[in-house]
């Protein structure tokens, strides 16, 4: 993000150095909130600051003046990049904001985004790594993440966002040439999708050129999903 033509430097955070990661845009009341992975400058490790602009392509300025979640403030895993890959999901009105690496919150939101409401908490997953995501299909919430590493996708099903989160196995192999597979799960005309990133682009740069892909996703009667079928087509 340090660069031209981005809607977003992290030079818009003056609390952050750099180093800005995994990150999500999603739209409230008119406005658009980007939850943004980034180092803090005074704070040791990662922090998750809160971007905010009228349009989706910014610009985008910081939301609070400094970061919502900082690596003091969580203190379970002992490394310095545990706060990362922030995810939010709203629900009858209510925003809800997961995040981690190797330990996994999640936090209630105020409606104007950029304030916790009230403590956050931790979620038991097998192997959870990183990169949880959130979606919902029939009444069931569905938390995906990155297990192990090299990084395979599994997930969990809940009937309420704050749990019980029952394990129901894997969903995505170790993507090819690649150690990360980071995941988005998305319904479009009546389809669904998987999108996750492999490094086929540039197979001697392995994860550190990360190639997007998009492949169909199927679920079975009882709300479970298919193991995704990698492809190098993609979809149709």
């Amino acid at each position: 993000m340090d660069g031209d033509p981005s809607p977003l430097n992290y030079k818009a955070f003056k609390w952050a150095k750099g180093d800005a990661w995994a990150s999500q845009v999603i739209e409230r009341n008119g406005k658009f909130y980007w939850y943004v992975a980034i180092s803090h400058a005074t704070i040791h490790g990662k922090a998750i600051g809160i971007a905010v602009s009228d349009n989706p392509t910014g610009p985008f300025v910081d939301a609070i003046g400094k970061a919502l979640i900082t690596n003091d403030m969580t203190l379970e895993a002992k490394i310095s990049w545990d706060d990362i890959d922030p995810t939010v999901f709203i629900e009858n009105g209510q925003a809800y904001l997961f995040w981690g690496n190797t330990t996994l919150h999640y936090v209630k939101l105020k409606e104007n985004m950029i304030e916790m409401d009230g403590t956050f908490k931790k979620i038991e997953l097998p192997k959870f790594t990183e990169a949880p995501y959130i979606h919902k299909r029939n009444g069931w919430f569905y938390l995906s993440y990155a297990y192990e590493f090299p990084e395979k996708t599994a997930y969990a099903m809940s009937k309420s966002l704050d749990g019980p989160w029952e394990y129901k196995g894997l969903i995505g192999e170790i993507p090819g040439n690649c150690n990360t597979a980071h995941q988005s799960i998305i319904e479009f005309k009546g389809k669904w999708y998987y999108v996750y990133h492999n490094g086929a682009l540039v197979p001697d740069a392995g994860s550190f050129h990360r190639s997007v892909c998009i492949d169909y996703l199927y679920y079975n009667k009882d709300g479970t999903m298919k193991r995704v079928v990698m492809t190098s087509e993609g979809v149709k």
